[in-house]
């Protein structure tokens, strides 16, 4: 009977490499898919700023009085809403620079200023009337 025990105890022997090979199989794809999500992420960053110049400088100062104006949409919400208050103070920042950089300034800078002035100070005229 002794014997007869033992046989019946025996031991049970498990594959667990098609278990491993299936969690293998299931990762493979999340790891691609991981990979892909960072590429897009990689490709999504922005690219490189221009150099900052006096010209730049006045083009993006520009560009911040038209989105105030509510002329051209603000890059992060993409709505177009009027602060004139901000709009004015910002022709005015540019109205100081023309004073304060007269004579220092190549003939392309300063009629690029003088164009970018006059125009945004019609715009902003226009807009409170």
């Amino acid at each position: 009977m002794a014997e007869e025990k033992e046989e019946k105890k025996g031991f049970r022997v498990i594959d667990k490499r098609t278990a491993a090979q299936e969690a293998e199989q299931n990762e493979k794809p999340k790891k691609e898919e991981k990979a892909k999500e960072e590429k897009k992420a990689e490709t999504k960053t922005p690219p490189p700023l221009p150099e900052v110049t006096f010209s730049t400088f006045v083009y993006s100062l520009s560009t911040s009085a038209l989105v105030h104006l509510g002329e051209i949409p603000e890059p992060i919400t993409e709505k177009m809403d009027k602060d004139l208050p901000l709009a004015k103070q910002t022709i005015d920042i540019l109205g100081i620079l023309q004073e304060k950089t007269k004579g220092n300034l190549t003939q392309d800078e300063e009629n690029l200023l003088n164009s970018f002035l006059y125009d945004l100070r019609m715009r902003y005229v226009k807009a409170m009337g």
